[in-house]
């Protein structure tokens, strides 16, 4: 498909941003070809996938904010937690966690009650 000529075509804001980001993507593929793993084919073919840059990462990140000498510090429990309400953000299931916790807890914006126009 070419972005350009479908671009022209619209002068709405929106396709415009949307064409920009998909051309900019599409650039960064190209460009990083072959660089990016393919995991599905390591997959297929029995190799391991690992994580390991990634949890060095964030060993590297928690580590720097655990040492006595940071200013605000994590406690190992307070790190622990933390972790845990950011995973559940990023899953999406922080406002289900809650509802399960406090029942009365709006879990959906659906779920408030409107007031009643008198």
């Amino acid at each position: 498909m070419d972005l350009d000529a479908a671009g022209a075509e619209t002068a709405d804001a929106t396709v415009q941003k949307l064409l920009k980001a998909v051309t900019e993507f599409q650039t960064y593929i190209e460009n990083n070809a072959g660089f990016i793993p393919n995991y599905g084919e390591w997959w297929r073919h029995g190799e391991r996938i690992s994580t390991a840059f990634a949890e060095s990462t964030v060993n590297q990140v928690i580590s720097k904010r655990m040492v006595k000498k940071q200013q605000i510090r994590w406690s190992p429990c307070g790190a622990h937690l933390l972790l845990q309400v950011r995973t559940q953000v990023h899953n999406e299931d922080l406002r289900t966690t809650f509802g399960h916790w406090y029942p009365r807890f709006a879990t959906d914006s659906r779920d408030r009650e409107e007031p009643q126009a008198a």
